[in-house]
């Protein structure tokens, strides 16, 4: 279907992919992963012909279509909403222009010409074509009421989503996705999910979306050391199965038909858990066709995040009382009464992400309410990572010395203490001694993470904390969150955090506060829960 042939690309004397060949078959869904910096959205890039190697070749098999998810959000501003999906298949696209233009402006000599058009059209299934648009955008959450509406007078996180109707269009043979999650909602990601793994041609994506990767992929396309090797299943069997490799590979003493029934008890028992799972496919049977030889160890390097309390927090954690939030006039949320316990895990989730910032930032002093108390108890000490933390990162200091300023005692401030805990975040070495102003987004969030660390506070608040983060980091944090023994408030975007994490939900309307002790799965999928939802915001504050 798809194939890449000696591919080579190098920046400078850096080289990114070295005589790369590899093959991307039909009815098979391939997620990219490797580390930042590896050439992911590169390789991407390359595929869909927007980018040349330094050498070697793509080949996609001669009629077939492919399809690209488009990253600049800009680009069709002057089309209408349903123009801008059609222009997805642009063959039928270009068929139909020329053809509404011959019938504008009709003559008799053109008669032959329409003519043909017409058969073409009919071919492309051109005649359904507008419905067929309609109804993906219907889909995606955006009304007929827009379908005529310019790009340009949609907002941002409505035109995410027509662009992801004009990827979907026309049933391609190859679909291309850039991280196709960012900006959507849980219900549009639900729905995504449900669509590609029932998707019978070829996709390829890039995701930091654990739980997207998981309910779409059959394979695991891992770019390290310049090369691209596939593994079939998705990532938690990838993920799994490298850690159990290279525990093994640590085992000198074991002997290797020990260690093949373990890797084969290993396959069997997640198979089986597939099997179970509420989202399981016809795609999934892909994981009956593991082989054992194809699981090595991985070469990723995951912080060592590791939160721990300087003491243990008394029952009472945090009290709210008729707590309201505004902006502008126009109410974010109000009436949120809130008692917080110990050891629990809460999600703090909403529809408007305003209303998830501005509550934290109120209950850290940061912001005034518009009215209502909170009170911490006396036995908490509390850390929190923004969703903004540029304020950290303005004066030129190297890492150490960043750091530095949030120890307690001086023996924190001893070198050794801090580059201890910069080497756990992956900064060892020179890595250290960085400017802390110049840092990649992922590289600041993992400062920030240090530095909670070394505040051992017996309450986290985290807002949106997987942001910028790569997927080793995310899945580091993630299971460092579940060993916490303290409390947590969180908000992200990523759903596996939220499933494995909270016990506890608590949503954030402009009509008061939905409160539940069910996991985040049964919360987002219970009738009467969406139902409230529903009302909760329709209602005017």
């Amino acid at each position: 279907m798809l194939s890449v042939s000696n591919l080579s690309v190098q920046f400078g004397k850096r080289v990114l992919f070295d005589e790369v060949n590899t093959t991307f078959t039909q009815g098979n869904c391939y997620g990219i992963i490797g580390a930042n910096g590896a050439g992911k959205s590169t390789f991407l890039k390359i595929l869909s012909r927007k980018s040349d190697p330094t050498s070697g070749h793509v080949h996609l098999e001669p009629g077939k279509r492919m399809s690209v998810l488009e990253q600049n959000h800009n680009l069709y501003n002057n089309h209408t909403v349903l123009e801008t999906v059609l222009k997805g298949n642009q063959p039928l696209y270009d068929v139909k222009a020329e053809m509404d233009a011959l019938y504008e402006d009709y003559k008799d000599e053109n008669a032959d010409r329409i003519g043909e058009l017409q058969v073409t059209f009919e071919e492309m299934n051109g005649w359904n074509a507008e419905s067929d648009a309609a109804s993906l955008l219907s889909n995606l959450g955006i009304p007929a009421d827009l379908h005529y509406t310019l790009m340009k007078d949609i907002d941002g996180k409505q035109k995410v989503r027509v662009l992801l109707a004009q990827a979907l269009f026309g049933n391609p043979d190859v679909l291309i996705m850039d991280e196709p999650t960012n900006d959507l909602d849980y219900e549009t990601i639900s729905w995504l999910e449900h669509f590609l793994a029932n998707y019978d041609n070829t996709v390829i994506v890039v995701s930091h979306d654990r739980h997207f990767l998981d309910a779409v992929c059959t394979h695991i396309s891992d770019i390290d050391f310049g090369k691209i090797n596939h593994f079939s299943g998705n990532y938690s069997f990838w993920y799994e199965s490298s850690q159990l490799a290279a525990r093994q590979r640590s085992q000198q003493n074991k002997k290797a038909e020990e260690k093949k029934k373990e890797l084969q008890e290993f396959i069997m028992r997640f198979s089986a858990n597939v099997a179970k799972s509420k989202q399981a496919t016809s795609r999934k049977k892909m994981i009956d066709k593991l082989n054992i030889e194809e699981i090595k160890p991985s070469s990723r390097r995951y912080p060592a995040i590791i939160f721990e309390r300087e003491r243990e927090a008394g029952d009472q954690i945090l009290n709210i009382e008729k707590l309201e939030a505004t902006i502008e006039g126009e109410t974010l949320f109000k009436n949120i009464d809130l008692n917080l316990n110990r050891g629990e895990k809460v999600i703090v989730f909403s529809r408007d992400s305003r209303a998830t910032t501005a509550f934290y930032e109120i209950i850290n002093g940061k912001q005034q309410a518009a009215s209502g108390k909170y009170q911490w108890g006396i036995t908490t000490n509390q850390s929190y990572l923004p969703l903004d933390n540029a304020a950290f990162f303005e004066e030129d200091l190297a890492l150490v010395d960043w750091l530095r300023q949030y120890a307690k005692t001086e023996e924190e401030r001893e070198e050794v203490h801090i580059r201890g805990f910069l080497g756990k975040m992956l900064f060892s070495g020179e890595e250290a001694l960085k400017t802390a102003r110049v840092l990649s987004g992922g590289e600041k969030v993992r400062c920030m993470l240090s530095r909670m660390m070394m505040m051992r506070a017996n309450v986290l608040m985290l807002d949106e904390p997987t942001n910028h983060l790569d997927l080793e980091s995310i899945t580091a944090f993630n299971n460092s969150l579940k060993n916490f023994k303290g409390t947590i408030l969180f908000t992200t975007h990523d759903h596996e955090f939220s499933q494995t994490v909270g016990n506890r939900v608590v949503e954030l309307t402009p009509n008061g506060v939905i409160d539940s002790y069910l996991t985040f799965d049964e919360y987002m999928s219970d009738p009467k829960i969406k139902e409230q939802r529903d009302k909760m915001y329709s209602v005017k504050a």
